[in-house]
């Protein structure tokens, strides 16, 4: 019995499914993902920081957004990789190491939707309250968004991990390409009903808050660009909603496949392609879509890419 319970502590991570013949273009594809996803959402922060003509609202929110999903990315594709070449019977991780991942992994998910709904309430403000915008949106206000998103989603993950982390554990193996809350209490053999009472509470209502709160903001923003005749705001609101749309629309269709999948044990391979693609494809496409579609951004981009050329020419 305290050898089971020993062993218990290093457990075997199933990690990545690739046959011997993909293993290299696996990596390789995921290695390239990795290093898009940090060139583009660091790249992004750091010319909102070095640029003063950024230094707004709606740019420092961004950088929420980006420090997020490079902080996502990280937490799971490293050890992907690492794995791909690994046999499964080998893949050992630490029980500590697996919550550490498990709780990272939440919170950053946890984050997106806390993230997106203060980005919402600074489009509702410039667009609704244009006026009234800078002295609602100070840099006190943007700093008190931005802590109580990264708050809530810590907190809220932090009950979600300690119900899990209170479990005894009688199994060894973890069922998933990373570790997260269900491959925890998925290792004991207690009763695990308040585990699955609170993950559906804590599912419920951070998709719920965080679709209510954006849908209710297009809402406003429709009614005020359909009543208003001007052009000009119109088409920023167009852009504003189109923008955040497809970033919310990437996300929650992500995480509400991920979410149905867990339900049929059948789709467990589907499942673990869908765990893996929540956590590649979003922090892929949000600095893409968020830095071509602003125009700001992407003029700052052009002109260093046209410096860069002209002093190389110049060379």
């Amino acid at each position: 019995m305290e050898n089971h319970s020993l062993n218990t502590d290093i457990l075997i991570l199933e990690g990545l499914k690739v046959s011997p013949e993909f293993s290299v273009p696996a990596f390789v594809l995921l290695l390239l993902i990795y290093i898009f996803i940090m060139v583009s959402n660091v790249g992004l922060v750091v010319l909102i920081t070095m640029d003063r003509s950024l230094h707004q609202p709606m740019y420092l929110l961004f950088c929420n957004m980006s420090v997020n999903d490079a902080f996502g990315a990280t937490t799971v594709i490293p050890r992907l990789l690492s794995n791909v070449f690994t046999p499964i019977t080998e893949r050992y991780i630490h029980y500590i190491d697996c919550v550490a991942q498990a709780f990272c992994v939440h919170f950053n998910m946890g984050a997106s939707h806390t993230v997106l709904m203060i980005m919402a309430f600074d489009r509702y403000v410039a667009i609704c309250s244009p006026l009234r915008y800078a002295a609602i949106m100070t840099s006190r206000t943007v700093v008190k968004l931005s802590v109580s998103a990264w708050t809530v989603a810590l907190l809220m993950v932090a009950i979600l991990l300690g119900l899990s982390v209170r479990l005894s554990r009688c199994r060894q193996t973890v069922l998933n390409p990373f570790c997260d809350n269900a491959s925890l209490f998925k290792l004991s053999c207690e009763s695990v009903l308040i585990n699955h009472i609170y993950g559906l509470g804590y599912t419920v209502v951070l998709l719920g808050s965080s679709l209510g709160s954006v849908t209710l903001t297009y809402l406003k923003i429709a009614v005020v660009c359909l009543s208003s005749r001007n052009k000009s705001l119109n088409g920023k609101g167009l852009q504003t909603c189109a923008t955040h749309l497809a970033v919310y629309v990437i996300l929650f269709v992500s995480g509400s496949i991920n979410v149905i999948l867990h339900r049929f044990p059948h789709l467990s391979d589907h499942r673990k392609l869908a765990s893996i693609l929540l956590h590649v494809v979003p922090p892929a496409m949000n600095a893409v879509i968020y830095g071509l579609q602003i125009k700001a951004v992407r003029q700052k981009i052009v002109i260093m890419f046209t410096r860069n050329t002209r002093g190389e020419m110049t060379q």
